[in-house]
């Protein structure tokens, strides 16, 4: 039998996407994604959600800013965080899908 030939990513892509999702690897971080995935939202509001100051929560927001997962848009005196990778919802669903995802009011 004829072994199918392996389809595999060049390692610099590989090295660029560990690096992305070290970056993720945090469950503050995963809230904040898991939360612009359903609209914009302010550092403020963040940070009130996942329970952190908010100097902490500019601190996340700049790494996934830095990463190119997140932009923000400024609306008056207020900055609103965005998601800017698409493919996040993908793997938000992943996460959800393998460690659950409830409902919460907020």
């Amino acid at each position: 039998m004829k072994a199918k030939p392996l389809r595999l990513t060049n390692l610099d892509a590989l090295r660029d996407a560990a690096e992305c999702l070290k970056t993720l690897a945090h469950p503050h971080r995963l809230r904040m994604v898991q939360m612009l995935l359903q609209r914009d939202f302010t550092v403020g509001e963040l940070a009130e959600a996942c329970e952190l100051p908010m100097p902490m929560t500019s601190d996340h927001l700049r790494l996934m800013q830095r990463c190119g997962f997140l932009t923000s848009v400024k609306e008056g005196r207020h900055v609103y965080y965005q998601i800017a990778e698409p493919h996040l919802a993908e793997i938000m669903s992943c996460v959800e899908r393998r460690f659950g995802a409830e409902p919460i009011s907020a």
